[in-house]
């Protein structure tokens, strides 16, 4: 709606128009300040110019009203636009919303070590991941999501240790544990698949543990696809950290080629101050090993080298420091470093009947993801989890969400979409025998009503394009609202608006239809 009334504009001023909502729907359901900016160039007063601009739209089929009010120019969409765009939404379903922006982009999320299982922390990232990911194919750009596998250093060789470790306490051999190791039970657990694998003997000596390393690597692959496959998170690439570190030399060649790097200390250092860091970083030790930092500068290289308009990295919020470095070491490698958007994940805090959430045994001094899609599936998981921009805290009673009422949002929401069936099942109606139905002499709420089912496009584009995917869950919860504030206000069966009333809700429905599958939510028909 939005974009048509600014094409609507443009005939008239030719240029780009700001479009605003004004604070109460009486006023309209659009308003431009253009003519403050038009005051300068036309050496007149914004309310002249204002009432100069209202009188020139008064011919135009999709407003009902446009006023001048001190200075801004107030737009009241028609009914007949509004019926229109309603019916072409219900009978355009996969187009509602979206549009054909073209941008391709490589998103790279969760990249959880491969070292356990998914923990609550890595489950926002992954949520946010995925809905990002969907919000921005709808709007027609073409999006790779990509999992960087860290399986290079020494968390791969410690996890091979904890499994040797743990197998050879198993088997009743002496075990002297380090300062440093993985802990929890699906450490034993690994342990005797393990012995089951490889045999008693394998646990005699330590040559195993590079082998226990890769296969405890793959075996936490394995369970970490599991975990996101149970939310309904799927990538479409997996790249390997060690596999990488073959380019290592050709980077390295480029990096010193456009004076990156420099000596000191038995070190080689990356000049990153000179692009935003803090202070510059050491890319390799005195032993002549490359850094975790020299990992991220290869794969980043990997990156660009494919050709993608935009990469997007969603990391936690404890790399924040890292952003700088990267940044500088894309510039060094003769890329734009504005091409590379992060974006950043904070940690969440669980309640549980008012009291901290019980960390795992499985996982030791964690909790895991898939604990709490367990408790309260997955749909809530993804739901709550967008409730707050990614980069703030957020803290949640899980009891919460196993409510049947308007304090769980999950639920009061799919009660709004299964309420609109249950009504057209009593009123004995078909959906596609109400498409035509005209939505003219409908009183204020109801059109009320429709206006802000049809904002969903609107949501959709300002929550991509803005990385606020609160947009979008704090939309469909005021929508919800609005229905069931609506109905319950409102006779629907048997008045003489029924059919009017059930088309209306129909969009509503659409709109949390669609809505909750950029959220990777499937809206429930019967509750």
């Amino acid at each position: 709606m939005k974009k048509r009334v600014q094409q609507e504009l443009q005939k008239v001023l030719d240029r780009s128009i700001v479009l605003e909502k004004p604070k109460e729907r009486k006023f309209g359901h659009y308003a431009t300040p253009i003519a403050f900016a038009l005051a300068k160039e036309l050496r007149k007063s914004p309310m002249l110019i204002a009432d100069e601009l209202a009188k020139s739209f008064e011919e135009s089929s999709i407003f009902e009203k446009v006023e001048p009010i001190k200075g801004y120019v107030n737009f009241k969409l028609s009914e007949t636009f509004l019926d229109d765009y309603a019916t072409w939404a219900l009978k355009n379903e996969k187009r509602f919303g979206a549009q054909e922006q073209g941008e391709r982009i490589l998103l790279e999320f969760v990249s959880a070590n491969p070292t356990g299982p998914l923990h609550i922390g890595h489950a926002r990232g992954a949520v946010f991941g995925e809905a990002l990911s969907r919000l921005g194919r709808h709007l027609g750009n073409e999006i790779l999501k990509e999992y960087y596998i860290n399986d290079a250093g020494n968390q791969i060789y410690l996890l091979g240790l904890s499994i040797y470790l743990a197998a050879r306490e198993l088997l009743g051999k002496e075990v002297e544990w380090p300062e440093e190791y993985y802990r929890g039970e699906y450490i034993k657990d690994l342990a005797k698949e393990a012995i089951d694998r490889f045999g008693a003997d394998a646990f005699e000596n330590e040559e195993s543990i590079e082998k226990l390393s890769e296969w405890g690597k793959d075996r936490m692959m394995d369970l970490i696809r599991s975990n996101l496959a149970d939310v309904g998170i799927e990538f479409d690439s997996f790249v390997s950290e060690k596999s990488l570190y073959e380019r290592w030399e050709e980077v390295y060649k480029i990096l010193e080629e456009h004076g990156a790097l420099y000596e000191k200390d038995g070190k080689v250092w990356l000049r990153s101050s000179l692009y935003g860091d803090e202070k510059d970083r050491v890319v390799v030790r005195e032993d002549g090993r490359p850094t975790y930092l020299a990992g991220d500068i290869i794969y980043h290289y990997d990156k660009f080298q494919r050709g993608y308009d935009r990469y997007i990295n969603i990391w936690g919020a404890d790399h924040h420091g890292y952003i700088a470095r990267v940044k500088a070491a894309v510039k060094f490698l003769g890329f734009d470093p504005d091409r590379l958007e992060v974006l950043l994940s904070q940690m969440v805090s669980l309640l549980k009947g008012g009291e901290p959430y019980k960390m795992s045994k499985r996982a030791g001094n964690f909790i895991l993801m898939s604990d709490v899609v367990e408790e309260i599936g997955a749909d809530a998981l993804k739901f709550i989890f967008l409730t707050k921009k990614s980069d703030t805290h957020l803290e949640f009673d899980v009891d919460m969400l196993k409510k049947e009422d308007s304090s769980n949002p999950i639920y009061y929401i799919n009660y709004a979409h299964a309420r609109v069936h249950s009504v057209l099942a009593k009123a004995g109606k078909n959906p596609a025998e109400l498409y035509d139905v005209k939505l003219y002499g409908l009183n204020e709420d109801a059109k009320d009503l429709l206006f802000e089912a049809l904002l969903l496009p609107e949501v959709i584009e300002d929550a991509f394009f803005k990385r606020e995917l609160q947009r979008l869950t704090d939309y469909l919860k005021a929508l919800a609202a609005s229905f069931h504030s609506f109905y319950n206000k409102h006779k629907v069966i048997g008045s003489e608006y029924e059919e009017r009333y059930l088309k209306l809700f129909l969009v509503v429905a659409l709109s949390i239809r669609v809505g909750l599958s950029m959220l990777g939510i499937e809206a429930k028909k019967r509750m």
